[in-house]
């Protein structure tokens, strides 16, 4: 998710920032219920995988939000 960032910012973030360590972990959760959805290894009804993939979406822009306004 932020391949273009510092792993070491990343973990930082998430040890100093609680919120943004459960939205993280919810994040990775998501990506790989949806993966495992997509390759059908999770069966899951297509209306379920669209509220995931909402959820994941929403969750990834609010740790944007958060990784972005760190700096202030």
């Amino acid at each position: 998710m932020f391949d273009d960032q510092s792993q070491s910012e990343i973990e930082a973030l998430i040890k100093a920032n609680p919120e943004f360590k459960q939205l993280y972990q919810r994040h990775k959760k998501l990506d790989k219920k949806v993966m495992d959805a997509e390759l059908g290894v999770l069966p899951i009804d297509t209306t379920t995988l669209a509220q995931m993939k909402r959820e994941k979406l929403v969750a990834k822009d609010r740790l944007t939000r958060m990784y972005a306004s760190r700096m202030n």
